[in-house]
């Protein structure tokens, strides 16, 4: 059907029904005039609505339908609208009559096209027998009930005979179209079933009025509706759905559909047995009015047709028979063909039957099978669980209930004496006989192949260890053990394994993993598991209990394993020695925090030169968070301007001037103070010091040579690092940051630790010449801490020499601090430096510097670090004031 697009022409039509039909009862008019008006008012509105709604379908066979329908209302309206003035004609059957039979038998085809597709062959055949066996059953009930009586009493048996010809021809059509649109498999469309609908109110108004006519009375009122009310609902239904109608659920079982498909067969074999007991009755009663010769050619034909019906089923079931047989041969060949054993058993066990294929398969012939049971040929211990699933399957036959099928799978043992893995199916045989259908399918080579793939999936394919996916599942399960707070994972790494791979190739260095997982397999417990991890690492999970000196002398003698003697790889020699990581597992350690920590282990011993063992401990995951963390907040950081620079003033003590300023990098990360000595370590471990020391040097110079240009003399001093000092371009760097900002080289001081100067000094000095050739001063800072000597202050021109706070801190407290102190600043004046004392914090260190002929001075008594805002009022302070704290 279409979507109801415009109401108004079902509603249209409705109304005019309805108003047609209640216009003609209240007008009093007779009953054969009332039927008249209201079917053609009806009809027309019923033809009216299908023929517009045809012009909106797609489908051509519906639109024929629907265009079927409206022809036919349109003839019987003409029919039933004449019939008021031929019923005055002296003829039994009038013209009228004929057309309204015509228009009847297009409704017949219209129904017919409207439903599914017409039957063939034997279903053909079978609906005609249902059909006629229908339509005599009802003539019979009529018969004997109305019609035989009426009959006896007319006076011309002829006419009377005519006149029931009409409503007999219209029942024929209801009972021939019926049965293509009720059954349940069929689309039994809406539209055929309202279509249906009229057919049968038809039959039932022209059965009525040919009743009344042999009587020589006129229809009653009560009858007159009938045939109207059914074309309205005709002329409604086209517009009030989809144009399909809904897929049946797929929830529906298949035994409902069965069950309504056989009580709709069972409907002419009804029909049959109400007219046989309505015939006993009417005879036992007082026997049955009309022509006995009647009935009984109806009756004869019932059962004659009742016969064919009979030999139609026959032929069905025979050929159904055919298949089944044709079925269970072509299943049993292609079981046998796919290397599956078909056998019949029944719910003990027992075997009825077997096929060809187990002696393929098993080696049994199949007749020393027959009779055994099955349970003797299965393992026993899967023997209760089958038993149990056929249990469960005659309980459920018993109950006609479930699925009649279950999956099993055992092994099976062969005529050799192996046991080889099978799965089995299992279903209630369709012959019932309480046998069951087996179908068994040896697996053995599906279980082989799942094994091979299982190792694959948990076993290094270069050294044939254990991979990492197999120690964690395997580190997980120990864990879980009672008792396993004694369980421990060592890590290791081959040192200097990188170098192997870049110089005989990788297939070599593949090839020394080899030899190195030969070695640790033969050092570790046979109880232990040792793994690839991936790359040059391996792990030893310690299994049994062990206490922490066992499992240190384990990773020892992994190490001299290792080490030991070199690898013969490529025609030569490889010396290797290796990093262990030793971690024990605790009671809330999970198995990746107990992986984990061995890691961390393995990389400090790493770290600290390699072919050594250290054991975890609980600061070092801290230390390599906050190592990761601060990185990546340094980097953030860099990205996000969040650095700022501070100016500690460098004072001429003798002159209270402010004659320099140190720049002081300072982090302010989420609103809190971070303490340069927290992230400037980390920052020269990961390299991100170069970056933010060139950053430093930029905004620095920049912010000095803008005070200088205000005719303020005053000096910068920065700190180098030892990444900053050999990064590539680190002399031109300082370079470009003096021109851009205009700050004279001679005002830049660039402070190193002396032992910079100790570390890679060749190297350090170069460059750090290379920087005094530009006119930049040098300091050494924290001088007479570290590893310099007299000799670097010959070979490297330095201008100045800074006290490391230590010393002064001890100034008036310590005399061997004081007596250091002075002979630095005697030590600088001699080999005409100058001298810088850090860290002044109290008058009486003031004072003794002053006394000792130091020259300047830094620290908080003088002036905190400070914004660049700060500096200018201090540069205009005098000495005097710098007696109390800043």
């Amino acid at each position: 059907m279409i979507r109801w697009r415009d109401p108004r022409v079902p509603l249209t039509a409705a109304a005019v029904g309805v108003v047609g039909l209640v216009a003609a009862l209240v007008s009093g008019a007779p009953a054969v005039v009332v039927e008249a008006v209201a079917g053609v008012v009806t009809a027309a509105a019923a033809a009216g609505s299908l023929f517009a709604a045809a012009s909106k379908l797609i489908d051509r066979r519906r639109a024929l339908a629907w265009r079927w329908l409206a022809g036919g209302s349109v003839t019987w309206l003409a029919g039933v609208g004449v019939r008021p003035i031929a019923d005055g004609a002296p003829f039994v059957v009038t013209f009228a009559d004929l057309v309204l039979l015509a228009g009847t038998a297009m409704i017949a085809v219209g129904t017919a096209l409207s439903a599914a597709r017409p039957a063939r062959g034997h279903a053909l055949l079978r609906d005609l027998a249902d059909s006629y066996v229908c339509a005599a059953a009802i003539l019979v009930i009529l018969w004997v009930s109305l019609v035989g009586p009426v009959y006896g009493d007319a006076g011309d048996a002829g006419d009377a005979a005519v006149s029931f010809a009409s409503p007999l021809f219209c029942l024929i059509l209801a009972c021939v179209v019926g049965p293509a649109v009720v059954p349940i498999r069929r689309s039994a469309w809406p539209v055929g079933l309202a279509a249906l609908a009229v057919l049968a109110a038809v039959t039932t108004s022209e059965t009525i009025t040919a009743l009344a006519r042999v009587n020589g009375d006129t229809p009653s009122l009560t009858w007159v509706w009938l045939a109207p009310a059914a074309f309205l609902v005709l002329a409604a239904v086209p517009w009030s759905g989809p144009a399909t109608r809904p897929p049946e659920p797929a929830t529906d079982e298949p035994s409902v559909r069965e069950s309504t498909s056989s009580l709709i067969a069972a409907v002419p074999l009804f029909l049959v047995g109400v007219a046989t007991v309505v015939v006993l009755l009417r005879v036992i009663s007082g026997g049955v009015h009309g022509p006995p010769a009647v009935l009984a050619s109806v009756c004869a034909s019932i059962v004659a047709v009742l016969l064919v019906r009979l030999f139609v089923t026959l032929l069905e079931t025979g050929r159904l028979r055919s298949l089944l047989h044709l079925g269970e041969r072509q299943l049993h060949d292609l079981a046998e063909s796919a290397g599956d054993v078909v056998m019949l058993c029944d719910y003990d066990g027992v075997v009825r039957q077997i096929g060809e294929g187990v002696e393929i398969t098993y080696g049994y012939r199949p007749d020393d099978l027959v009779g055994g049971r099955i349970f003797d040929y299965i393992h026993p211990e899967d023997v209760p669980g089958i038993q149990a699933a056929l249990s469960a399957m005659s309980l459920e036959e018993e109950a006609e209930e479930g699925p009649g099928a279950c999956m099993v799978a055992c092994r099976v043992r062969a005529s050799d004496g192996t046991w080889r893995p099978a799965e089995s199916v299992a279903t209630r045989h369709v012959r019932g006989e309480d046998l069951l259908l087996v179908t068994t399918r040896d697996i053995s080579d599906q279980e082989a192949l799942r094994s091979q793939v299982a190792h694959l999936t948990f076993h290094d394919g270069i050294t044939g260890l254990p991979n990492r996916a197999y120690f964690e599942e395997r580190t997980r399960e120990v864990l879980a053990r009672p008792g396993a707070s004694n369980v421990a994972v060592v890590f290791l790494d081959l040192d200097g394994f990188t170098a192997v791979n870049d110089s005989v190739g990788h297939a070599s260095g593949d090839y020394l993993l080899g030899q190195a997982a030969r070695r640790l397999r033969a050092a570790v417990r046979a109880d232990d598991t040792l793994a690839r991890w991936g790359g040059d690492e391996f792990a030893v999970l310690l299994e049994a209990p062990v206490d922490a000196q066992t499992a240190v002398d384990l990773a020892e003698r992994l190490v001299r394993t290792v080490s030991s003697e070199p690898f013969r790889v490529a025609d030569r020699d490889v010396a290797l020695t290796a990093s262990v990581g030793v971690a024990f597992a605790a009671d809330d350690v999970s198995s990746a925090d107990l992986i984990r920590n061995a890691d961390v282990a393995m990389a400090r011993a790493k770290e600290l030169g390699g072919r050594r063992v250290e054991v975890f401990a609980a600061h070092m995951h801290a230390d390599v968070v906050r190592r990761l963390e601060l990185a990546a907040d340094l980097q953030r950081a860099l990205l996000e301007n969040q650095f700022a620079i501070e100016y500690q003033p460098v004072v001429d003590l003798a002159t209270s001037r402010v004659t320099a300023v140190e720049a002081l990098v300072r982090w302010c990360r989420g609103g809190e103070f971070v303490p340069p000595e927290q992230f400037l370590g980390p920052a020269e471990d990961t390299g991100l010091i170069v970056p933010l020391s060139e950053w430093i040097l930029r905004e620095s110079c920049r912010e000095v040579a803008a005070w200088r240009a205000s005719a303020w003399e005053i000096g910068l001093s920065l700190n180098l690092s030892a990444r900053q000092i050999m990064a590539p371009r680190f002399v031109e760097t300082v370079e470009a940051a003096l021109a851009e900002s205009g700050l004279p080289p001679s005002a830049l001081t660039l402070e190193v630790i002396e032992e910079m100067l100790v570390e890679d000094a060749e190297e350090t000095i170069t460059r750090l010449s290379e920087l005094r050739a530009l006119g930049v001063r040098l300091a050494i800072d924290d001088f007479g801490t570290g590893y310099a000597s007299l000799a670097f202050l010959r070979q490297l021109p330095v201008d100045m020499i800074k006290i490391d706070p230590s010393f002064v801190s001890g100034l008036g407290r310590d005399e061997t601090l004081t007596l250091l102190t002075r002979t630095i600043v005697r030590l600088g004046h001699d080999l005409g430096l100058i001298v810088v004392a850090e860290g002044i914090e109290r008058p009486e260190q003031l004072e003794l510097l002053r006394e000792m002929g130091c020259t300047r001075g830094q620290g908080f008594l003088v002036a905190r670090p400070m914004a660049a805002r700060g500096v200018d009022s201090l540069m205009r302070t005098s000495l005097s004031s710098l007696g109390t704290p800043a």
